[in-house]
């Protein structure tokens, strides 16, 4: 959660310099580089046919479109406002389990998913009176559903090691990040700053392999639904580092609309839940992540 909170900050300073997609691509590649090499010390199976599959089309989701939606929001948008957006994917990840047959649905979802939602409405017209584009809050909004689809999805994957699936995924998303910074025409410059070098080594090393590593961990033993709880408390991280680090303004409004979306997802996803852990089911839970 702390990890994954200041993510959203780094990410607003890596946009500062570097435009996004390539932003996102310098970070991806050389992680899944340090992965890929070691596995070759760890001596660590490299996936091959339907685990391979699965580690590529998990990567491109979480890694490759969720993040690319992430960059470019967080270029107008201040880092509490993504984590706070961000905190509905448990409320997406209880529907989608359904959708997808692995979870019963529950009434509290809904009710819980209503709340979040005046929540979100409170913050994205805070953000817009703000003069943050209506597009970049879509585009965050756009990456929690991503990012809750990515996990569920993955929940059917066969079994490999999780150094290895974060190594294929991070690879995958790394090309159609890479991709689309050359569609779109961005500039392919390194950092010129020191300070931006310090967060794209953060993001590539903590922020992506430690996260990302430490969430496999968490998702081996819980389900898809209990896993996404963790992103509810990121908004408290973001929220104090963007005030600290960047200048970003926390405004009464934006409080309550943050506190609205927290409301929703314990009463939609948390609140009433019996037992919410599960026993390792023999198949790897990739992380939903940021």
């Amino acid at each position: 959660m702390l990890i994954g909170g200041s993510n959203f900050v780094a990410v607003r300073f890596s946009n500062a310099e570097l435009p996004p997609y390539w932003g996102a691509a310098l970070r991806f590649l050389p992680a899944s580089m340090l992965l890929l090499a070691a596995m070759a010390i760890w001596r660590i199976p490299f996936p091959r046919g339907a685990s391979l599959r699965g580690a590529a089309i998990y990567g491109a989701l979480n890694f490759g479109l969720g993040y690319a939606l992430t960059y470019y929001g967080l270029q107008d948008a201040p880092a509490g406002t993504g984590a706070v957006v961000l905190a509905t994917v448990p409320l997406f990840t209880l529907v989608l389990v359904a959708l997808h047959g692995l979870e019963p649905f529950r009434a509290r979802g809904l009710v819980g998913g209503l709340v979040a939602l005046a929540g979100i409405a409170l913050v994205f017209r805070e953000q817009l009176s703000a003069s943050v584009p209506l597009l970049s809050l879509v585009a965050i909004l756009a990456n929690a559903l991503v990012a809750a689809e990515s996990a569920v999805i993955a929940k059917g994957l066969p079994r490999m090691h999780p150094v290895a699936t974060n190594a294929v995924g991070m690879f995958v998303g790394a090309l159609i990040v890479l991709a689309l910074s050359f569609a779109v025409g961005e500039s392919h410059e390194l950092p010129h700053t020191s300070t931006a070098w310090i967060v794209v080594a953060y993001l590539c090393v903590v922020g992506s392999i430690g996260l990302f590593g430490l969430f496999l961990v968490m998702l081996r033993r819980w389900t898809a639904s209990a896993s996404s709880y963790a992103l509810v408390v990121m908004p408290l991280v973001a929220v104090a580092l963007g005030a600290a680090l960047r200048g970003e303004t926390i405004t009464p409004i934006f409080l309550v609309g943050g506190v609205l979306v927290g409301a929703g997802v314990y009463v939609g996803a948390l609140s009433g839940a019996s037992s919410r852990g599960s026993p390792d089911t023999g198949r790897p839970i990739p992380a939903p992540g940021r």
